[in-house]
């Protein structure tokens, strides 16, 4: 019997490495497939996009926060990977009565290389987890030394349309932009309604997990005239597993196009 913490502190028993994982959480799904953990994956939920060929062929058990309880039973789980943002707490207690679950709370990028670390140990994937931890870290570095300090730009980050809400701050958008050398106009915690009474200097819409479009930018333009306004990439900003290697060389592209 191994007792492992996960990142809300909870503690989880397993009676040996997992075998049949059902994950409830797209960028962790991505993670679990960079860990080489084909076979052992059952269960994955609708919004778990990447890899193409997992969301074809795997097994589907309902929305993040919407999960068909009965479906995971039927996978017989082993193991069953959460977050806490991402998922409904009702439903996770529910799901605590089929198999251990351990819950994710991500707020920055350490907490993102600590769960990548501790899901690669807990899979016996440990190897490959710190390689892929390392290779984030390096590519944050650069992005660091790269990046002007005299960005200083201020954004606003679009989540939604109507109502419009904004990435604020305790949220890993906010570390993200932080790591940009931008400045989040947005003082509010987590994701609040903006009132149209600030001026930043550049607004991002996001392509998820509301899909705005380039029809939007014209939308926004009237409300912020003097603000560079622009879409982007809403998985590098807010998936928080093995995507972040890509990441940083997405930010340096974006950041010199629009400075």
């Amino acid at each position: 019997m191994k007792e492992l913490i996960d990142q809300m502190n909870q503690t989880i028993r397993l009676e040996s490495t997992p075998r049949r994982i059902v994950s409830l959480v797209p960028s962790q799904t991505e993670l679990l497939y960079d860990l080489g953990l084909e076979n052992e994956v059952v269960g994955i939920t609708k919004f778990c996009i990447h890899p193409d060929n997992w969301f074809r062929s795997k097994n589907r058990v309902g929305g993040t926060k919407s999960v068909d309880i009965e479906k995971v039973k039927s996978l017989k789980p082993d193991l069953i990977i959460g977050n806490k943002e991402e998922n409904e707490q009702g439903d996770i207690e529910e799901l605590k009565k089929i198999a251990p679950v351990w819950m994710s709370d991500i707020f920055n990028l350490e907490d993102a290389i600590e769960m990548i670390s501790k899901i690669g140990e807990i899979t016996n994937r440990r190897a490959i987890s710190l390689q892929l931890s390392a290779e984030i870290k390096a590519g944050f570095s650069d992005l660091k030394n790269q990046r002007m300090v005299s960005y200083s730009k201020s954004v606003f980050y679009f989540i939604w349309n109507e109502p419009r809400l904004v990435a604020g701050k305790n949220t890993f958008i906010d570390d993200m932009l932080t790591k940009c050398g931008l400045i989040n106009l947005m003082d509010d915690d987590r994701y609040p309604e903006v009132q149209d009474n600030m001026s930043p200097d550049l607004i991002f819409l996001s392509s998820e997990p509301y899909p705005f479009r380039n029809k939007h930018i014209e939308e926004f333009k009237v409300i912020y005239p003097d603000a560079k306004i622009v879409i982007v990439d809403g998985e590098m900003f807010s998936w928080y597993g093995s995507r972040l290697t890509k990441a940083p060389g997405y930010f340096t592209q974006l950041l010199d196009k629009i400075l």
